[in-house]
Order: structure tokens, then C-alpha cells, then sequence
């Protein structure tokens, strides 16, 4: 069995990669990290905790540490429910530790969907079905259909990666209603790019235009899986996939590490 990782490697040095008007949203693309090295804040620290003088350590040296700040839907991560509202098929929405682990842990099915959508572009259901179709394997209840859209070439200082094909509340809900549970993406984001619907929702006035592939969720509960990698090294089918979240108690999210296991 091959473990192939799809999580995006969080690195605080990606700030410098971000344009200046995608500073603003920096939080859920960049972690803030303060390095403690073993030959200096960790060594102070032990020598003050134990009395001791640096001479007493392994050549000098104490502990490594990070002090981490990030924001529970930053990198790759896994959103609850509670993300799209406070209730979810009538009921109070679920938080990320009232899901179980064996609802994360899945069969997967890749949509190749790069040559059936564009970027700044709703995902259409046909692209959807059609993609579907071509990997020869139905949907089962509980699957995770992950969506490569071609965004996972891309990384965080180009430019064609903040234009990302997108999924509407017509999408969303006919993966859930194939019996998907785990829905997840290479983009950045499972909507259409905010400044795409903030124009279609000013030229229309329709507030089904606001975020609603994300909203679909308030009506069929899925979990929603953002800013996968390596999609490219997975089959079309028959492997499982982890999706292993923190455990942030009453969170909306949670940043996850996920996994594919293939035979």
C-alpha cells in the first residue's frame, strides 16, 4: 500500500508570495510562526526551568518549539457544517469534533475536471456528471469526490491561482445527492472566487449569487475539503482517503492532514 499525501505545506514565509490585495485574506492561507531554536530560546529556557547552565546540555542546546497562530480553515482543511450555518437539514449543525473519524475515513473517487470548467467559472453539474462517468465507477454513500480542477499547478505567488473554477449550489447539491459525504477541492476555495460572485451579486441583485455553494450545505450535510494537493498522483478510483482534522473543540473547521492509501 502507497500513502500519498494531498496536504499543502503551511509556511509562513508564503506571506512574501501574496499580492497586496490578498494580504487582507493572508489568515487562511499563512500561518504565523515563531521558531524557538534548541541553541537559544529553547536552551534559556531549560537552563531556567532546571537551574542549570547551557554546559549542562547536549552541546549546548535545549529544546526546539513553535509558537503557532492560524486560523481553523487555513491550508488544507476540513469544514464542518457549522461553517455554512447554525443548522444544517433542520437540525443544529454539526462542529468539527461532532463528526466521527470513520465519516472522514472514505472510499475516493477523482473528477478530472480540468477540461470541463474555467477559471473565475461555476463547475456545471454536466462537467460534473461527465467526469463522473469517465471513471467508470458509480458514486457509493459516503464517498469523497475530490475535484481536480487543474489548480494544484499553482502555487501561492501565481497569480492564476486566486482565478480557480468554482462550485455553485446546483453542483454541491448533486454530489450529495449522488450520496457523496466529503466533497473537496484543489483550489483555494469550494465557491466561485469572492470578487466573481461579489460582481454577479451587484449586477443581479440575487442573493442566491452570495456563496452558495457553501450555503448548499445548510440543506444536505456534507463536509467541504479545501487547497488539496498532488491530485495528480492519485487513480480515478479504488482508494481510501483520510481526511484527519484537529480536534478544535466547537470549531467550524479544522486544518487537516489527508491522506490517500492505494493498493
Amino acid at each position: 500500500m502507497t500513502l500519498i499525501d494531498l496536504t499543502r505545506t503551511l509556511d509562513p514565509e508564503d506571506m512574501n508570495l501574496l499580492p497586496e490585495p490578498v494580504r487582507p485574506m493572508a489568515r487562511v492561507l499563512v500561518p504565523d510562526i515563531e521558531y524557538v531554536s534548541p541553541k537559544s530560546g529553547g536552551r534559556d529556557t531549560m537552563c531556567a526551568l532546571f537551574g542549570c547552565t547551557p554546559e549542562d546540555l547536549p552541546e549546548g542546546e535545549g529544546w526546539g518549539e513553535e509558537n503557532v497562530s492560524l486560523s481553523s480553515h487555513i491550508g488544507t482543511h476540513v469544514d464542518a457544517p457549522l461553517h455554512y450555518g447554525t443548522t444544517c437539514e433542520g437540525k443544529p449543525a454539526r462542529t468539527i469534533t461532532d463528526i466521527e473519524p470513520g465519516e472522514l475515513f472514505c472510499e475516493g473517487m477523482v473528477l478530472d475536471l480540468r477540461e470541463k470548467c474555467r477559471p473565475g467559472e461555476g463547475i456545471t453539474t454536466d462537467a460534473l456528471g461527465a467526469a463522473i462517468e469517465e471513471t467508470g465507477r458509480s458514486v457509493q454513500a459516503g464517498d469523497a469526490l475530490l475535484l481536480r480542477t487543474g489548480q494544484e499547478a499553482y502555487g501561492l505567488g501565481d497569480p492564476e491561482i486566486f482565478s480557480y473554477p468554482g462550485m455553485t449550489r446546483a453542483g454541491t447539491l448533486f454530489l450529495a445527492e449522488q450520496g457523496a459525504k466529503v466533497l473537496g477541492t484543489d483550489a483555494l476555495g469550494w465557491d466561485r472566487p469572492f470578487v466573481v460572485m461579489a460582481q454577479a451579486f451587484h449586477e443581479t441583485h440575487d442573493s442566491g449569487e452570495i456563496w452558495d455553494g457553501h450555503f448548499a450545505g445548510r440543506d444536505r450535510e456534507v463536509f467541504i475539503v479545501q487547497q488539496l494537493t498532488n491530485l495528480a498522483a492519485l487513480p480515478a478510483t479504488g482508494f481510501k482517503v483520510g481526511f484527519f482534522p484537529i480536534k478544535l473543540a466547537r470549531a467550524s473547521a479544522a486544518p487537516a492532514r489527508v491522506i490517500a492509501f492505494v493498493d
